[in-house]
């Protein structure tokens, strides 16, 4: 059923739909830490507009805190939805109350039936000088000495292979692990790290080391132990 099928936004939610919203909260979080302080995100529930805020952060970007009222744009933009049915997020530029600008984004949420149970709001304040927005995207030398390394592939074949290489080059840059151990800690570490997951990985992980598939799989149930 479309959106426009309902008279009216502003209605009790069940408690499926109230999990469903927050479920969106760890999601919130995430935008928000990859982000940075410059940029608010805000979850509403339509079931009391007065105080349609269930989540916010970064909330002194906008002065608004958990229990605000949906705005008027809000309000309108809802409105629009329910004539219409139309639902693709779009981009807008606004200002705050201290005439900050920011860019902004919100998208309708549905719960249960697939009935309109939110939003999900993303305020970008571009006010601050750029370099300052820059900063909180770039890491300091100290993090970027400890990036994290993730192999970004198309297929899962190449998550193992990569996978493979990165650790048969520690494990022999290790100079604590014996020759005769290295098999058996090259299958710990990729276990570790959930290579294992991936169905193929076992007899790739054979054949590379010279191994058979039954030796792997008792490295795997040792580790397990």
């Amino acid at each position: 059923m479309s959106f426009s099928a309902y008279k009216s936004f502003n209605t009790e939610l069940s408690d499926k739909d109230r999990e469903c919203l927050v479920g969106y909260f760890r999601l919130a979080d995430t935008i928000a830490d990859f982000i940075g302080p410059h940029c608010e995100l805000v979850i509403h529930s339509f079931e009391n507009f007065e105080q349609s805020v269930v989540k916010i952060i970064n909330g002194h970007q906008t002065g608004r805190e958990v229990g605000s009222p949906m705005t008027d744009l809000g309000l309108k933009m809802l409105r629009h939805v329910e004539k219409t049915g139309e639902l693709t997020p779009k981009s807008y530029f606004t200002k705050n109350k201290d005439g900050a600008l920011l860019k902004s984004t919100t998208c309708v949420l549905a719960g249960e039936g697939g009935r309109p149970i939110g939003m999900f709001c993303i305020n970008m304040n571009l006010s601050y000088p750029f370099s300052e927005i820059m900063q909180t995207l770039m890491p300091d030398i100290a993090q970027h000495n400890g990036a994290v390394i993730e192999n970004f592939n198309s297929n899962a074949t190449d998550v193992i292979t990569q996978a493979l290489d990165n650790t048969i080059r520690d494990i022999e840059n290790d100079p604590t692990i014996t020759l005769k151990g290295k098999n058996k800690a090259i299958a710990k570490q990729l276990l570790e790290n959930g290579i294992f997951e991936l169905k193929d990985a076992t007899p790739m992980v054979a054949e590379r080391l010279g191994v058979t598939r039954h030796a792997v799989y008792k490295y795997i149930r040792e580790f397990k132990l």
